[in-house]
């Protein structure tokens, strides 16, 4: 949710997002003639609740036909400050709805456009050149059936999307997220198992929409709803509160399974593990300053690079324009690998700067210190997540890695973790 004062004194900047974002530039005017409809509403309101007062302490001291007649006029009265009040409580429910379809205002630089339109920041890596090398690559599934990957016993069971690791794929998809937390923790961040069934008000205030999102399950019984990341759950979990961000950012990493219905994606992606219902993901959040949030964000690209260079990944880092930015991301860099089955790049990582926005919608502040030392208030945190190991690493860590004869050379960064196992053969 965005910050009325804010819009109230620079609508400009507001228009400016909405039309990097290829969205309606009109919703700014719209909320801003609902807040003026709501400050006259409500200002309406309080002269008639004053007059209502006024008008009780006359009749207490009144007596006979004088009486009679004030209490008449207090009865007409109580219908105004009624009527007042469902205008003001209308207005400020259309305001609030407003409100909610306004995603966060993008930070200066982030490109115009939509998905297409993002900018490549830098490449890192080599990418392999099997011709030179005498065979032709083969992709993940091909290579990773033999070794574990199981889509149609997966299909059997729950439905298409749906797959079984086991044996060496199993221990590489541990290994690779047990590499992801301990970096995460040598990091300081504080590991976390995160509930993956949220309430609606932690679904909705971490910026999603409840209503129209077709990628989220809903259990309608519960009325409960499955988390596509653990950034949603570690959202709410400072929710209400107010944090201490004295000895700098709150940083935890969350280790979850993630749901996503992949609505929209018929057709796409059919083939493996790239664009499943079901996948496992470390995570990191942060709760930290505005000022010290931007920072933050290329601390948090900087750790996932570090974990693609720990699987010796080719890659690249792009800055994704405004139009696929999503509702709550101010800013987001997305690190993409080589797959050279596709001749193409695919998303690993994401990290987002959501600024104050989700703070807002949750509730989550921190203490202001005066110059004096003296508390002077609270004021909304910022919050920031970045991705830092997915079960889809795999697919660019088989494609990668693959050898000739179908083994795949698992990193040096990664052996530890699976075994000291230097290839995995079926």
């Amino acid at each position: 949710m965005i910050d009325l004062n804010e819009l109230r004194e620079d609508p400009d900047r507001f228009v400016t997002s909405q039309r990097a974002r290829g969205a309606d530039e009109s919703l700014v005017k719209r909320m801003l003639d609902a807040d003026s409809s709501r400050r006259t509403a409500i200002t309406s309101y309080e002269s008639l609740r004053a007059q209502q007062n006024a008008f009780g302490k006359q009749v207490a001291k009144a007596s006979g036909d004088e009486k009679a007649q004030l209490l008449t006029q207090v009865k007409e009265l109580a219908g105004r400050v009624k009527t007042a009040q469902a205008d003001a409580d209308a207005a400020q429910a259309e305001l609030d709805g407003l409100a909610r379809t306004m995603p966060n205002v993008v930070i200066d630089g982030v490109p115009a456009g939509g998905e297409d339109d993002f900018t490549v920041l830098r490449e890192v890596g080599t990418r392999r050149d099997f011709a030179a090398e005498g065979f032709e690559p083969r992709d993940h599934l091909a290579l990773g059936e033999p070794l574990g990957i199981d889509m149609e016993r997966g299909a059997k069971v729950s439905g298409a999307r749906f797959f079984f690791l086991k044996g060496a794929m199993a221990r590489l998809e541990l290994g690779l997220l047990s590499m992801a937390m301990d970096q995460a923790a040598e990091a300081g961040f504080v590991p976390m198992i995160t509930p993956t069934l949220v309430r609606r008000e932690t679904m909705a205030g971490t910026g999603f929409d409840v209503q129209h999102d077709d990628e989220i399950y809903q259990l309608p019984k519960d009325d409960l709803y499955l988390v596509g990341t653990s950034e949603v759950a570690i959202a709410g979990y400072h929710a209400d509160e107010i944090v201490d961000l004295a000895d700098g950012p709150l940083r935890y990493a969350g280790w979850s399974s993630c749901y996503r219905r992949e609505a929209g994606s018929h057709g796409k992606d059919t083939r493996g593990i790239i664009r499943v219902h079901q996948f496992n993901k470390v995570e990191m959040f942060t709760y930290t300053t505005v000022e010290d949030s931007y920072a933050e964000h290329e601390r948090l690209l900087a750790w996932e690079e570090e974990m693609l260079g720990k699987c010796e990944l080719a890659y690249r880092v792009i800055d994704i324009a405004a139009g696929d930015l999503g509702t709550s991301a101010a800013r987001k860099f997305d690190c993409e690998a080589w797959v050279p089955s596709q001749n193409r790049y695919r998303e690993l990582t994401s990290t987002s700067n959501c600024t104050t926005f989700q703070a807002r919608r949750l509730n989550i502040r921190e203490r202001v210190t005066a110059a004096d030392g003296s508390k002077a208030g609270t004021r909304m945190v910022a919050t920031l997540n970045g991705t830092l190991a997915t079960t889809r690493w795999m697919v660019a860590i088989l494609e990668q890695h693959q050898q000739a004869d179908g083994s795949i050379r698992v990193p040096d960064a990664l052996r530890p973790y699976v075994g000291g196992m230097a290839e995995l053969r079926p």
